[in-house]
């Protein structure tokens, strides 16, 4: 396929010939790039090893790093069948949190009771590269947050914690088993995650 569309002898093809074939389809996909210059990579590096060539002209080329998609966000009808689907307090309360802060999944694992700030509904986060920032909750949130604290008969300083004793901080993937249960009452077919409800938030307030 390069051949036909490149047609020079192996020793005379440069580096502009090879990204002017692998640019001449703009339809492609970044991993049918990758492929199809992974191969003409093995290719030039052999005849250049044979001494067939004396340069390889894909050297400095470098494969496209992957398309980054955002995940799709909810709709405010979906926010609300979550929120119909939730049959705890505890299941209110996480999915208030996740939502009204906008958090990562990771920084909302880290969250301490003693974290809350009531006054100014407000929670100081870690993010990434150890960044504080203060992040904050609505009204519906600290309702649900507030009912999910004063029902819990517990010492743990986390603020989500197992059910089943000895209770300890909740687990990242047990707040993701949490999120998927109330996901799958309410009938969503799209996987809903705490990056969804992350992009959600971000998504509905720019709107």
């Amino acid at each position: 396929m390069f051949a036909e569309i490149v047609k020079k002898k192996a020793e005379d093809i440069v580096t502009a010939d090879v990204r002017m074939y692998l640019s001449q389809d703009g339809t492609l996909k970044m991993s049918t790039i990758r492929k199809k210059l992974s191969v003409l990579k093995s290719f030039f590096s052999w005849l250049a090893s044979e001494e067939y060539i004396k340069r390889d002209p894909t050297t400095k080329l470098k494969a496209p790093k992957d398309e980054y998609r955002l995940p799709k966000s909810l709709s405010i009808e979906e926010l609300e069948m979550l929120r119909e689907s939730c049959d705890t307090v505890r299941q209110r309360a996480f999915l208030a949190i996740l939502y009204a802060t906008g958090c990562r999944l990771s920084e909302v694992h880290g969250l301490d009771k003693a974290d809350i700030n009531l006054q100014n509904m407000s929670t100081l986060v870690i993010g990434k590269g150890d960044k504080r920032r203060e992040v904050y909750f609505s009204i519906r949130a600290m309702y649900h947050l507030g009912k999910y604290i004063k029902g819990r008969n517990d010492n743990c300083e986390a603020l989500m914690v197992t059910e089943r004793k000895p209770y300890r901080r909740l687990s990242k993937r047990g707040i993701q088993r949490e999120i998927d249960i109330i996901a799958q009452k309410a009938g969503l077919q799209h996987k809903v995650s705490p990056h969804v409800l992350r992009h959600t938030f971000a998504t509905l307030t720019l709107k």
